[in-house]
């Protein structure tokens, strides 16, 4: 079995990310740099609502999900659930009795309790690329493969604007039954930049963003904190960020890409958030 690698990050008041924050700080507390890399699974143990964010990338052997110390469980779903996207090659995921095959941009959920997860890819030459994200369970739902045919596609601004784009809800109530989680794809159209402006928060929920789709020699600026306070990381193809319940999340690119959006709190309720007009951003 290949190797499996985790790391903890911790909460930061936003009146100290205002004032001690220089820009490698910022990436070290928010950036995640390495998602895949071969024959791995890496994790990032977020304070923020417990969120994990990571990726495996199964190449010439399988990976097993394994549970890692901050979770104190003998298996890794044994109070957690998780949504898994793939964004490589086709892949294929064994859970307990199940097994799923996921092509590039195809969703699955799995739900508290399921206890042995390993992925594989169907052909080493293009290995799948299963980005992860999980949280807290207090209930067993249902596992769920989820195509993205069968999102809920919203359309989104305008090229007038440089931020014309579809959102693709793939796991979100309605679709999928979860305790806490969500997860979709949001897919920038030629021409367009933007993405999530105007801007808002989630008092309620925190968010992690992973930029994909993102051409070589290009690059994404993605902006936080809060509104009247911004602060910005630079990001490269295949990276992530953490993003705060009291921080905004945008981001504009050197040229179109798409971004996994996943978030986790007190509701399910996607459209619960605390806009900030364009004018209000500083």
């Amino acid at each position: 079995m290949g190797k499996l690698n985790f790391e903890e990050r911790y909460p930061v008041h936003p009146e100290d990310f205002r004032r001690f924050y220089d820009t490698q700080k910022i990436r070290e507390e928010f950036l995640i740099e390495k998602i895949f890399a071969n024959d791995e699974i890496n994790l990032v143990y977020s304070s923020y609502d417990r969120y994990i964010v990571g990726g495996a990338k199964p190449v010439k052997e399988k990976l097993n999900l394994e549970s890692i110390d901050p979770l104190k469980a003998d298996f890794f779903l044994k109070r957690r659930e998780m949504g898994i996207i793939n964004v490589g090659g086709k892949g294929i995921i064994e859970a307990d009795a199940e097994t799923y095959e996921l092509e590039n941009k195809e969703a699955l959920y799995l739900g508290q309790g399921t206890k042995d997860v390993i992925f594989s890819s169907a052909d080493k030459s293009n290995p799948a690329k299963f980005y992860i994200n999980s949280a807290p369970a207090h209930k067993a739902y249902a596992n769920k493969k989820v195509l993205k045919a069968n999102a809920n596609v919203l359309e989104m601004g305008s090229l007038e604007t440089s931020n014309a784009r579809k959102i693709h809800q793939l796991l979100v109530h309605g679709i999928v039954d979860t305790c806490q989680l969500q997860m979709g794809i949001t897919e920038l159209q030629s021409g367009s930049v933007w993405n999530t402006m105007p801007a808002h928060n989630h008092s309620r929920r925190m968010e992690a963003y992973f930029y994909f789709d993102v051409p070589e020699g290009q690059a994404v600026c993605h902006f936080m904190g809060q509104h009247d306070e911004t602060r910005h990381i630079w990001l490269l193809n295949e990276q992530a960020v953490l993003s705060p319940a009291w921080s905004i999340h945008c981001g504009a690119g050197t040229s179109n890409y798409s971004f996994i959006w996943g978030m986790a709190g007190e509701n399910l309720d996607y459209s619960d958030m605390d806009k900030f007009e364009i004018a209000e951003l500083k």
